[in-house]
């Protein structure tokens, strides 16, 4: 099943993203890390997105694309939740341990991202990895990837869609 949004600023798809890591942090722990693949056209709002996911983790470092250096590892310590009836935050110890930034525009073969530790990284359930341009190693992706493709309606709009790789 695919989920479909439009956003029409940068600010709704920071927001999207904002949401969709506060979800994912709520989610158990599976055999290894959880994957998002990001997919679509240049300039379609993937970085955007991910800064708002990366703000949903907790995260406080400034997220720009690394696409010269492919991978950037932050740490997750904690998350808060404000809740709208109390009026206070409540602070979370998060069960995943790193976010990983990876952005494969300059790969032109998957194998290249293995020299990077991506099987290790992979395996180890505490991580979240995010990927741009995921359609690039898209063979060596587990079957469980979120795919999230971006879409440019035109100059404001974008279309976001959230499924998984085998979704059809």
């Amino acid at each position: 099943m695919r989920a479909k949004y439009l956003t029409t600023t940068p600010l709704q798809t920071k927001k999207l993203g904002e949401i969709l890591a506060k979800e994912v942090l709520k989610t158990k722990l599976k055999k290894r890390a959880l994957i998002i693949g990001l997919e679509g056209d240049l300039g379609g709002g993937k970085t955007t997105f991910l800064q708002g996911f990366a703000k949903g983790l907790g995260i406080k470092e400034k997220i720009l694309s690394p696409t010269f250096i492919i991978m950037k590892k932050f740490s997750i310590i904690n998350y808060q939740v404000s809740t709208k009836v109390e009026k206070k935050k409540i602070f979370f110890d998060s069960q995943f341990s790193n976010f990983y930034h990876i952005d494969c525009y300059r790969i032109s073969r998957p194998k290249e991202i293995l020299g990077l530790g991506f099987k290790e990284i992979i395996s180890n359930p505490k991580n979240i990895i995010t990927i741009e341009w995921a359609d690039r190693i898209d063979k060596i992706l587990p079957a469980e990837t979120i795919i999230i493709n971006f879409e440019l309606i035109n100059q404001k709009t974008r279309k976001i869609t959230i499924g998984f790789k085998n979704d059809s």
